[in-house]
């Protein structure tokens, strides 16, 4: 009876086993919740309809840091596998990586040189390749697993890829998904950045959008069919029935970027005769961004965090000597880490920069502060001139801290056109709307973070300094700005997950590596004798009586 019993019962556990075999359960007990898949990821994921490949190709010898980097990676994977069983993931094996080291370098991903010091002192050098290639319906994307940001250490930049491991992954998958190409416009007409001036920019942005420029008319509907429109460093005044189309484009749901310097100034006079004017400049749009809840100032801001310049500081004339100097009409921006715009972006560099002011605290949009300055600050008021022979720092101008420079607004916005007719001569299909659908905007008070450089007829990086070879944020501002404006799932939202950094102190961890070592020698033996010796006795003695 007793054997049938055992017999029922490790049959009923097989079975029960074999039945919640395909059944996994986890809880998510970590206060980041660093092990649980946002809706919006589960919902980008479910979307495919075709097997996902997946190949992760950071392999090989590495420190402790990225051996973490690549089991997060793994866990988020077979989080995803949960929700999708089309995805299947790849490792190459070690005859096939070398091939596809190659392939990497072929297409620009290069290797990721990790400099680490040994306890001999001698420094140690690993290639790594820190990247995946997705595949679907024969479309493939390569993804970068690592963020690096000038003056963050090596563990800070390691924790920031993990932190946006979730999202850089999921919004590849989007891509590759999505049904259609959405389309974004610049504008032209009115002394804009050329095609040229943001080659880079539209270059980057065409991963993600269709990307049209042009001209407006007459038509109030001409900017409906886009999901962002993009005004880039304007010159020229704007007529009011530009600003009409523009306004009930919004006030439709449309999204806008504004890139809008507050003063005129003359680069090529600064050039030629290393001095410039620099006095307002109207738009004629003050109104509608007031209307928005911002206004951009008309004075220039300096900062002591800037660019450096070469300066010839010899009176032999030749016999040039080049000494960099601060630049303080170049200031390096800071970002918030409080917007998904922002977050973990590096430094916005910028030159002849204004200042906002956000207004109407009770019009019920939502504003935040995405660009700043320093803590060391000055405005210079308009009109003034900027003299390349007086480089001078006063310290004591320089006694603002965090002026604003790019904010973004959402909400339902207000229509500049309240209580106002329609210019003559527009043509539109249905009705003027003096209130919008809730929509997005970002105003930036200057115009030439978006504008790359050339060299020997290439396009530079966005933000690329080619004299501190130095690459600045710039272009991950500029395209994360269009994915917020255009994001209408919350799929942006990723880029907000926290990950805690706990990191060891490696001199406290060296200093008592000796004890900790003894102590996991002997604890556990002590601990045998301390449970074994008395249970060997007490036996001894109950068999032996």
């Amino acid at each position: 009876m007793k054997l049938r019993t055992g017999i029922i019962i490790i049959c009923g556990v097989a079975a029960l086993n074999l039945l919640l075999r395909p059944v996994v359960c986890r809880y998510d007990l970590t206060a980041d919740k660093r092990y649980t898949l946002s809706r919006a990821a589960q919902q980008e994921i479910q979307k495919a309809d075709a097997p996902i490949d997946i190949t992760v190709y950071l392999q090989g010898e590495m420190n402790a840091g990225f051996r973490s980097l690549r089991r997060a990676v793994y866990d988020m994977l077979s989080d995803m596998q949960r929700y999708n069983r089309q995805i299947s993931v790849y490792t190459p094996s070690e005859e096939e990586i070398d091939i596809a080291y190659k392939r990497l370098d072929q297409s620009g991903y290069g290797p990721v040189i990790v400099h680490e010091r040994q306890q001999d002192g001698r420094t140690a050098q690993t290639r790594l390749y820190p990247y995946m290639m997705i595949s679907y319906k024969g479309r493939n994307i390569i993804v970068s697993l690592l963020q690096q940001q000038r003056g963050r250490s090596g563990e800070e930049n390691l924790n920031a890829s993990q932190e946006g491991l979730e999202y850089t992954v999921t919004e590849a998958l989007h891509t590759l998904t999505k049904d259609k190409t959405e389309s974004i416009a610049f504008l032209e007409g009115h002394g804009e950045q050329s095609e040229q001036d943001v080659y880079d920019w539209s270059a980057a942005l065409s991963r993600y959008f269709q990307v049209d420029r042009g001209v407006l008319g007459t038509d109030a509907d001409i900017l409906n069919n886009y999901k962002a429109l993009i005004i880039a460093d304007p010159q020229e005044q704007f007529s009011d029935t530009d600003k009409y189309i523009i306004d009930q484009y919004l006030m439709q749901g449309g999204s806008i970027f504004w890139l809008i310097n507050g003063v005129r100034f003359s680069k090529d006079m600064l050039t030629d005769n290393g001095i410039t004017p620099i006095i307002p400049l109207d738009l004629n749009i003050s109104d509608m961004l007031f209307r928005y809840g911002i206004r951009i100032n008309p004075a220039l801001v300096q900062d002591l965090q800037c660019l450096m310049i070469p300066v010839d500081v010899s009176s032999d004339p030749l016999k040039p000597q080049y000494q960099p100097i601060p630049w303080t009409y170049s200031p390096l921006l800071l970002t918030s880490q409080n917007s998904p715009v922002t977050r973990n972006v590096m430094q916005v560099s910028s030159s002849f920069t204004s200042c906002i002011d956000i207004v109407g605290g009770e019009d019920g949009l939502k504003k935040d502060i995405l660009l700043a300055t320093s803590t060391a600050s000055a405005l210079t008021p308009t009109p003034a001139e900027v003299d390349l022979t007086d480089l001078s720092i006063h310290q004591e101008m320089f006694k603002y801290s965090y002026i604003p420079v790019a904010v973004s607004v959402e909400g339902c916005f207000p229509s500049v056109f309240t209580h106002r007719m329609p210019p003559e001569g527009i043509n539109q299909t249905g009705g003027k709307k003096d209130k919008s659908v809730y929509t997005k905007q970002i105003i930036a008070a200057t115009g030439n973070i978006c504008r790359n450089e050339w060299e020997q007829g290439q396009p530079l990086p966005t933000g690329y300094d080619r004299y501190t070879k130095t690459q600045f944020g710039n272009r991950d501002f500029l395209v994360n700005a269009l994915l917020w404006l255009t994001d209408d799932s919350g799929l942006i939202e990723l880029r907000q997950k926290t990950v805690a950094l706990r990191l060891i102190n490696d001199q406290k961890a060296h200093g008592i590596r000796t004890r900790i070592q003894t102590a996991s020698i002997l604890l556990p033996l002590l601990l045998i004798l301390t449970i074994g010796l008395p249970f060997n006795l007490i036996r001894k003695h109950r068999y032996t009586r």
